[in-house]
């Protein structure tokens, strides 16, 4: 449903019209649109000043049986999308002011990238796809948006003028309002070209873990703690780890690419490749968080919120507590703290710094190095820590099988293409079992 009452008429579905075709379902500005998504982007876009106007103050001329263009839409001609509900005012329009500011601080390149989510229920997830889209084209945003029935998760780069009218105007829609706070944007100098594009779409899940959130939800979280009340604890179970005494776990619940050039020290962090293979990871270990208090962290929070809650649901463990905002937050204020190394980003960055610390290496040569790149055969999406030198030798693929690929690839005159077969991971197991003592948990190691 509309938030506001637009003038577009709805079409027979078979009807044939200029500019249109056959199965245009609705007109407005002498458009057609076919799906209700354009419908949508179109409003939010060209007729977002309407919002909570009374109907026959709309958005303009009506089509296909409305008034002449120009013209005011004879009453009653308003038109809203069949089988949705029309009182339902969660989800508003409204698109930023943008007329004072200038396209070149619209449009600069030196920016920043936000971070952020927000678990809230969501009764019309393409509504709200659309609208997030319009705005994010509005602002000249690029990046990674993911709604869903249980909220939205977002990942954007712009400008700093763009930006912070994006954080306004997500403060401002009535869905978050006393859910979404300021601090629950992460952001990092970067902007819009850390991003190929922009990417917005309705999903089951806004962080795919691969369980339906009507069995695991986000309400039965872990606790949360700040990154002040996080550092205590990862101070206390250091302390007490060194002498043989912990209960706790301090468990990464992200990926092993993303652990591997950078985690907390003493942290239990499983080789998994995708935050699917999570929940079969707790399955498979189960006796190892038996009766343990476990402190949970991830890049942002998000993955904590669900995995928390699937841990918890296994009632094996004494307590779950995750860190509140994610490492983004912790480095906010710890920079020089427990965790060491980079922090793993998904974007063009792959990684951000906050301390010197490099605690990976070249997958060629062992020198210390912390950089990603994409491996060089076009047909594999592994990324490969392999330094400046090796580089320079032509070693740039992920594992011996995609550097032979690449070097047939190249050979070739025709372009053919192959199948992935990537040796890092066929070798590796879906989901590790760990052969971890006792005494190993206790040292932190």
């Amino acid at each position: 449903a509309f938030s506001l009452f637009v003038k577009a008429k709805e079409v027979p579905a078979a009807s044939r019209c200029p500019g249109g075709g056959e199965g245009v379902r609705w007109r407005c500005c002498r458009q057609a649109f076919e799906e209700l998504p354009g419908i949508h982007r179109h409003v939010a876009l060209h007729h977002s000043g309407d919002v909570g106007r009374q109907a026959g103050l709309g958005a303009g001329p009506a089509e296909a049986g409305g008034s002449p263009a120009g013209g005011p839409a004879p009453a009653g001609s308003e038109a809203r999308p069949s089988g949705h509900s029309c009182s339902n005012p969660e989800i508003s329009w409204a698109l930023p002011d943008t007329s004072h500011v200038s396209h070149d601080d619209l449009t600069s390149q030196v920016g920043e990238v936000l971070l952020y989510y927000c678990y809230c229920e969501v009764k019309d997830p393409e509504k709200l796809c659309a609208w997030q889209k319009a705005l994010c084209q509005h602002l000249h945003l690029t990046g990674k948006v993911r709604v869903a029935s249980e909220g939205i998760n977002g990942t954007v780069g712009g400008s700093k003028v763009a930006t912070s009218l994006y954080i306004k105007v997500m403060l401002s829609q009535p869905l978050f309002k006393n859910i979404l706070c300021q601090e629950d944007f992460k952001s990092s100098a970067g902007g819009a070209h850390c991003f190929p594009d922009l990417r917005v779409g309705v999903f089951k899940e806004i962080v795919p873990m691969g369980i339906d959130p009507k069995i695991v939800s986000y309400k039965e979280t872990g606790i949360h703690l700040s990154p002040q009340e996080f550092h205590r604890e990862v101070e206390q179970y250091l302390s007490q780890a060194s002498q043989g005494q912990s209960d706790t776990i301090l468990l990464d619940c992200r990926n092993f690419y993303e652990s591997k050039i950078g985690h907390f020290q003493g942290c239990l962090a499983p080789d998994i490749r995708k935050f699917s293979y999570f929940p079969s990871y707790v399955d498979e270990n189960l006796e190892l968080f038996k009766d343990k208090r476990v402190l949970m962290y991830c890049t942002g929070g998000i993955r904590c919120e669900r995995g928390s809650a699937y841990l918890r649901s296994k009632a094996v463990c004494r307590e779950v507590y995750q860190l509140k905002g994610g490492i983004h937050k912790y480095l906010e204020e710890f920079p020089d703290g427990f965790y060491r190394g980079k922090l793993f980003v998904f974007d063009d960055r792959y990684a951000i710094c906050s301390n010197e610390d490099i605690i990976s290496a070249c997958r060629y040569c062992g020198v210390l190095w912390d950089q990603y790149k994409l491996c060089s055969s076009q047909h594999c999406r592994q990324l490969v820590l392999t330094c400046p030198s090796c580089c320079s030798k032509g070693l740039t693929a992920c594992c011996p099988v995609c550097q032979e690929k690449e070097l047939k690839v190249t050979s070739r005159a025709s372009e053919q293409t192959l199948k992935e077969e990537c040796e890092c991971t066929r070798r590796r197991s879906r989901v590790p079992i760990e052969n971890v003592s006792p005494r190993m948990l206790d040292t932190g190691k």
